[in-house]
C-alpha cells in the first residue's frame, strides 16, 4: 500500500518548526531529509525514522517496523502530534547521523 499525499502533508506540517525539511517520492513512499541527511520516511502512512541510538534513546518504547520487504527495521514515531518532541528527535538524530555522501560527477 502506498502512502497518501495527505499523510505526507500532515507530517510535514508537524515538522514545520524545523528548517530545511525536504522529501523525495520513491515508489509510492516518501524519504524525509533534515538538512540534507536522511532521517526516515513515510511508509504505508507510517512515519518511520532510522533505528539509531539517539532516536531509540528518545523513544525507548517505539516499535521496530519494516518500511518494506527486505529493508532494515526502523522506529515507528507514535508521538506525531507533539511538534516539540519531533523537533528534538530530528535534532538529536541529525547530530548522530553521518554527513551525506558527495555525489560523483
Amino acid at each position: 500500500m502506498a502512502s497518501g499525499k495527505e499523510y505526507l502533508d500532515f507530517v510535514l506540517e508537524q515538522l514545520s518548526e524545523l528548517d530545511d525539511i525536504t522529501y523525495r517520492a520513491m515508489m509510492g513512499e516518501y524519504i524525509l531529509y533534515y538538512r540534507g541527511k536522511v532521517v526516515g520516511g513515510i511508509y504505508d502512512d507510517r512515519f518511520l525514522v532510522k533505528n539509531i541510538k539517539a532516536a531509540a534513546d528518545l523513544m525507548p518504547e517505539a516499535a521496530l517496523e519494516l518500511p518494506y520487504e527486505g529493508a532494515k527495521e526502523m522506529l515507528l514515531v507514535d508521538d506525531i502530534e507533539n511538534k516539540e518532541f519531533l523537533k528534538e528527535l530530528l535534532s538529536v538524530m541529525y547530530d548522530a547521523l553521518p554527513a551525506p555522501k558527495e555525489k560523483k560527477k
